[in-house]
């Protein structure tokens, strides 16, 4: 059996890709006791540490997992992303970075034989990746061998366009790279690729009308793989999938909300007062409105052969139903984050959806801890040298400034590992 540890396992997402590729997930670690309670519901089985793991030193984590060193295989940890802001000075010790320093500091006390770090894409560029290159020069110094990516879901089969940073190390000198991806992209179908991208009608299409109140069960069949691989008995009823109700004047806005339409497609005076604020204010420094930060983001309505949008703790806030005048079902975001249908979520309706936004999705999950499974060996090398492997950072043709500039400043720091 292959062990492993999840650090910042939220709800289960990423333990529930690792037990669907074989792995026995030793212990789970997470602050937020709801997602634990959640986790433990569907999960079950292991350990799990309702902890700070700030406070949590690298030896009690290996202690409750009951696993000797030798036997930790992998650490897998997909970090709260709110440290990485634009606002503050570049410290490596700052208390909002403190969660990636410790998982740094753990992997490099406990030393499995793997690791897999994830993150949101604004890591590459915080502080002109200073903490990016942080890590990553860690890693290598304590003799990992190391590759980071830019991962576009979308193109592994989830239906949604997430994008996140993933690092994976391992101290058997295997030199690793991400699976192929086997999806064309949405905006670029690709002549070359294996299938087509999953869209929202894949994801969904299959689930029933929500109501108000009450329960409802399936009233049709599957109609594509994605739906037949998430869907639970068909006698149980569908859980979390209920309409959210909401004010005249935002259901007048669903009403007018044509497909791939947001909040600047609407009459002026249906317009969110902050987001006129903001529209204002592009006229004054030239950014566009919908990426400018602050909140209401506003209504979108989703394309229903499309991907979705990313999935956040927001979505079932401002994401609209493709073809109901409805805001999409808490259920309707964890099938599009992957989430099988008999996953029970604990909490209220707003800490569910945090739960389901900040989720690894077990879909990737499973293919990456599957393809790593088929190369290691598990065997760690004495005295490995630390090597860096690359990375990928983005998929287009161009790159930013700020990207430009990080990838600038870890060449220089990785030039001596990259052999």
């Amino acid at each position: 059996m292959v062990n492993a540890i999840s650090l910042f396992s939220g709800c289960g997402g990423c333990s529930l890709g690792l037990k669907q590729a074989g792995f026995l997930v030793n212990l789970a670690v997470d602050i937020d006791e709801t997602a634990c309670e959640t986790y433990a519901k569907n999960i079950g089985g292991n350990p799990i540490l309702t902890v700070d793991l700030s406070h949590v030193k690298p030896a009690q984590i290996l202690d409750r997992s009951h696993l000797s060193p030798a036997e930790l295989h992998l650490i897998v940890g997909g970090l709260p992303c709110q440290g990485f802001s634009s606002a503050g000075t570049k410290d490596w010790a700052d208390p909002r970075n403190s969660l990636l320093k410790k998982f740094v500091e753990i992997i490099i006390d406990l030393k499995p034989t793997w690791f897999i770090m994830e993150n949101v894409e604004g890591l590459l560029t915080s502080k002109e990746g200073f903490y990016l290159i942080s890590a990553i020069a860690s890693f290598l110094e304590s003799g990992y061998w190391v590759r980071a990516e830019k991962i576009y879901m979308e193109r592994y089969g989830l239906p949604q366009k997430r994008k996140r940073i993933f690092i994976v190390g391992n101290l058997e000198e295997c030199y690793f790279e991400f699976p192929p991806s086997f999806c064309a992209d949405s905006e670029q179908m690709s002549l070359f690729a294996q299938q087509p991208h999953c869209s929202i009608l894949n994801a969904i299409g299959d689930l029933p009308n929500p109501p108000e109140s009450g329960v409802v069960f399936y009233d049709k069949s599957a109609q594509c793989d994605y739906q037949a691989q998430l869907r639970q008995a068909e006698n149980q009823p569908i859980r979390q999938h209920k309409i959210k109700s909401v004010n005249g004047i935002t259901q007048e806005r669903i009403n007018l909300l044509i497909p791939g339409g947001t909040m600047k497609d609407l009459p002026s005076h249906l317009q969110h007062a902050s987001y006129q604020k903001r529209a204002l204010r592009r006229v004054m420094d030239g950014m566009p409105t919908e990426k400018r930060g602050g909140a209401p983001n506003g209504l979108k309505r989703l394309l229903s052969d499309q991907p979705s949008l990313t999935i956040t703790s927001a979505s079932p806030n401002e994401f609209i139903h493709p073809w109901q005048n409805r805001l999409l079902t808490l259920r309707e975001c964890a099938r599009i984050q992957s989430f099988p249908d008999w996953y029970e979520f604990q909490g209220s309706w707003s800490e569910i959806a945090s739960q389901i936004g900040n989720a690894i999705p077990p879909l990737f999950m499973n293919l990456l801890a599957s393809h790593i499974k088929k190369i290691a060996t598990w065997q760690r090398r004495p005295n490995s040298q630390g090597r860096w492997l690359g990375i990928d950072a983005t998929k287009s043709s161009g790159k930013s400034p700020k990207l430009a500039k990080m990838l600038t400043q870890l060449e220089k720091i990785t030039n001596s590992y990259a052999r």
